[in-house]
């Protein structure tokens, strides 16, 4: 049951970007299109490995591929995954506050 729609869907994003192989492929290709062969190497990862995460992104709506000649290269679907991704890095490189306990003094 939604609470609200599109939180099931929203959800399922996460669970895509819960990587961070894939997280940082949507980095790079966010610096500029790639092909499977440039995030291989940018990345560390195999091709194969490159190409399945690729896919599960494509399958999510986060990349699209765009045949030029003979390659194929990968771009971000649109801004907005940009904006998630650099959002949630910005979230955890901000210096936390530990919570004040009610009853005592810092």
């Amino acid at each position: 049951m939604d609470i609200e729609p599109g939180l099931a869907e929203a959800a399922q994003l996460f669970k895509v970007l819960g990587s961070e192989s894939r997280l940082g492929l949507l980095r790079l290709i966010g610096h500029e299109p790639r092909t499977v062969g440039a995030l291989a190497e940018a990345s560390g990862q195999s091709q194969p490995l490159v190409s399945q995460h690729l896919r599960t992104l494509r399958q999510a709506g986060l990349v699209r591929a765009i045949r030029r000649g003979k390659e194929v290269e990968y771009h971000l679907a649109d801004i907005h995954v940009s904006h998630v991704v650099a959002d949630a890095l910005a979230h955890v490189r901000e210096p936390g506050e530990e919570p004040k306990q009610s009853g005592t003094e810092n």
